[in-house]
């Protein structure tokens, strides 16, 4: 079984909605893991935002990248540049992508315009994910 890590900075937001939709897109063929250069636990609007989507990743949890010593990875995804400059190296083979999506909590804005940011930041998320999963997961079976 293939294993993902999804790198960020604080493991809050980007990372976990990535998860979640890895997750889903991957059922069983792939074990994903997030983490973060920091954490700052799992924000309360991407929690929202995927529960919108009938995604539920109020269980998941904010973890720092230094808990994944050690452990070998396929494939490690960074989904903001810090995370992407400050990437471990991890043992084996692991094959790195990077994506930079913006931090919908760093935008400001009405709570209306807020919530519309969260959300097509997910959707960006979304379609990347299961791209992703179609071409390194399923097509590689």
């Amino acid at each position: 079984m293939k294993k993902i890590l999804v790198l960020c900075t604080g493991n809050s937001c980007r990372s976990q909605i990535a998860e979640g939709y890895l997750r889903f897109f991957a059922g069983n063929k792939a074990e994903i893991y997030s983490a973060g250069i920091e954490t700052h636990g799992v924000n309360p609007r991407a929690i929202a935002t995927m529960a919108e989507d009938g995604m539920d990743i109020s269980r998941q949890t904010s973890n720092n990248v230094a808990e994944y010593n050690g452990m070998h990875f396929d494939f490690v995804i960074t989904v903001c540049d810090n995370a992407n400059e400050h990437c471990p190296v991890f043992p084996g083979k692991a094959k790195k992508y990077h994506h930079n999506f913006p931090d919908p909590s760093k935008m400001g804005g009405t709570e209306k315009e807020i919530s519309e940011n969260f959300r097509t930041v997910r959707d960006e998320i979304k379609r990347y994910c299961e791209k992703f999963i179609l071409e390194n997961i399923y097509d590689a079976d």
